[in-house]
């Protein structure tokens, strides 16, 4: 399989009219600015063996025969034509399949998505493109789930690769005025080389799960910009795309209006010590933001930012220079509700941090892989700290040129998306790998492209505990040496032992830097109760919790926790009929929002500390 899909995207991409690579590309902002939304119902194809594009001695299509070219039987019933987006059923954009049809809950593989773009017709217009229209045009992607490649009008704009991180193409001469024909061929397929690998434990849902957007912009316009903050002064950089033309950044409520040399990136430091321009400082208390536009010619961007600083000295973490303990839980991008699946829209972000901040948090730990953006931006307006990370996640193939290129792309496009939240405080590069040389040099490379990238940010991994025997738990990972965070999952009371094990068991953990708990936890099915002894019952999780805290908070060093996890969540790995029912049911609460009481030992305790 990985063979076939390898040489499908190769084999289109040669033959492509109009490729574009995105990762080789600065971020593209779509916040700020208008953009028209492409959600909504798009007609679907589900192709196992890839019809769309290969003739049956699996050689290429001509590109008149592909799904690309979106042709239709019933208009032209005296062609060889086996398909028609235009009688084919429909999946809401955005949004996952598996919870969208029954038939393709299980279903790993080639679907494919189609709707049609309306562009008025501009008076004077030669006819040629919307490009003529003075503007540029793109198309972004919020995310899409795992592999894709975009045709546009049968024109083959590019792919991607990567389930969680957003990328676009620019249309400018393939879109037209009229009607216009966006199709998208997706496959979720796992693979031993990709970024997760097929090995993981959460569902995989495929599909558009994130918004896909249209934006015009003028022919120079601002691609990006990034804005630093030391404490005392504010770096602010912008970069361009088509020309350059001076830049003014304005942060109106600060009395700031500063211009940048008209270069690209340009760049410009701003005093903000003077008590005119001095900023409340962004915290979980206090998660103040500050209207910011940037202007560049004809373009415009309108932002929010805060100002905030986070380092490390010695075992604490600092937040704007004072020691900070995270409060914090684990979570996955999924939705509260009868029918969980990825989270669709700000309504179901909006619930489950709001069960996050019921529960007394200040810090979230973002699972396994970059949530939305829309996740992030709310967090940030609700005053959460937060860990990023991508899905470096279990064993994944270490020796791989390829699959490192993958990773680190994933990664590039996850600071580049959320460079300019003051929410996200940590970026993290893995979970639960395993110790080998290998492992190391590919996450080392990993870590020093993020500080490369973003050095105002603290970098780690959630590593793991072993034991030197059933008392005594080591922690020891040549990896530490390269992170600011000794952070670590540890499952004692579930996996290892029982919760009474957490009285008496010795830990030898290095010193010289905060202790992260990135895991803790077990399960228990909502209403199912019993003696504390009873495995999956609300009494046993409560009181796992109830040890855990006292164990975990006489540890030195410790900084914080993010037990796992808000709420349970689909996966395949959990089969246990009547009580996981295909759910990973360490959540403290279920998945339809009730609370169990491990959530309540939980909020006494944060409340308490």
């Amino acid at each position: 399989m990985k063979k076939r899909i390898l040489l499908l995207l190769t084999g289109l991409l040669t033959v492509a009219a109009y490729a574009q690579d995105p990762a080789a590309k600065s971020f593209l902002l779509a916040e700020g600015r208008e953009c028209r939304s492409l959600g909504g119902q798009w007609n679907y194809i589900v192709d196992p063996m890839d019809t769309g594009i290969y003739k049956y001695q699996m050689t290429l299509l001509k590109p008149s025969r592909r799904y690309f070219a979106d042709r239709h039987y019933y208009v032209e019933e005296s062609r060889q034509i086996e398909y028609d987006f235009d009688k084919a059923p429909t999946l809401t954009v955005p949004g996952d399949w598996n919870t969208q049809s029954e038939r393709l809950y299980y279903y790993e593989g080639s679907v494919w998505y189609r709707r049609t773009i309306k562009i008025p017709c501009q008076a004077g217009n030669d006819g040629k493109g919307a490009g003529n229209d003075g503007k540029r045009w793109f198309l972004y992607f919020g995310a899409v789930n795992y592999k894709c490649i975009v045709g546009l009008n049968n024109t083959i704009l590019g792919e991607h690769k990567g389930g969680f991180t957003p990328f676009w193409f620019e249309v400018t001469d393939v879109l037209r005025e009229g009607e216009n024909s966006l199709v998208v061929w997706v496959n979720n397929t796992r693979g031993v080389s990709e970024v997760p690998t097929v090995n993981f434990d959460w569902w995989n849902y495929g599909g558009l799960t994130r918004d896909v957007q249209l934006i015009s912009v003028p022919k120079v316009f601002i691609k990006d910009y990034r804005i630093r903050f030391d404490g005392s002064s504010a770096e602010i950089s912008v970069s361009l795309d088509g020309g350059d033309v001076p830049v003014t950044v304005e942060i109106p409520e600060l009395k700031i209006k500063v211009q940048i040399p008209g270069t690209s990136p340009g760049m410009t430091g701003i005093n903000l010590t003077k008590k005119k321009n001095k900023p409340e400082l962004w915290s979980p208390s206090n998660p103040k933001l500050y209207d910011i536009i940037i202007t560049a010619g004809e373009d415009r961007i309108a932002d929010k930012v805060g100002f905030r600083t986070v380092r490390t000295e010695g075992e604490k973490i600092l937040l704007n220079g004072k020691p900070v303990f995270l409060k914090g839980v684990a979570l996955h991008d999924e939705t509260i509700g009868a029918n969980p699946g990825r989270c669709r829209s700000k309504e179901d972000v909006k619930a489950l941090l709001e069960a996050a901040k019921d529960l007394g948090c200040n810090f979230l730990r973002l699972a396994h892989y970059p949530h939305s953006e829309q996740m992030v931006r709310l967090a940030e307006e609700m005053g959460f700290m937060l860990w990023e990370e991508i899905p470096c996640y279990w064993n994944i193939d270490w020796t791989s040129e390829e699959t490192y290129a993958n990773a680190e792309n994933q990664l590039l496009e996850m600071i580049g998306r959320d460079a300019n939240r003051s929410a996200v405080i940590i970026w993290s590069v893995a979970n639960e790998t395993p110790r080998n040389p290998e492992r190391l040099a590919f996450l080392g490379k990993l870590i020093a492209r993020a500080r490369a990238e973003d050095p105002t940010r603290l970098v780690s991994a959630a590593m793991e505990k072993k034991f030197r025997d059933p008392h005594h738990a080591v922690v020891e990972d040549e990896l530490i040496a390269l992170t600011d965070l000794i952070s670590f999952n540890q499952y004692e009371g579930w996996y290892d032992g029982t919760p009474a094990d957490c009285d008496s068991l010795v830990w030898t953990i290095p010193t010289g830097k905060p202790v992260v708990i990135s895991e803790f936890g077990g399960g228990a099915r909502y209403g199912m109760h019993g003696d504390e002894n009873k495995r999956f019952s609300e009494e046993y999780l409560a009181l796992l919790y109830r040890k855990n805290l006292e164990m975990l908070m006489r540890l030195p060093g410790i900084a914080g926790l993010s037990p796992w996890c808000l709420k349970d969540f689909r996966s395949p790995k959990r089969p246990l009929n009547g009580i996981q029912d295909e759910f990973n049911r360490k959540g403290v609460i279920d998945e339809q929002g009730h609370r169990k009481q491990a959530f309540y030992v939980l909020k006494e305790f944060y409340c308490d500390n």
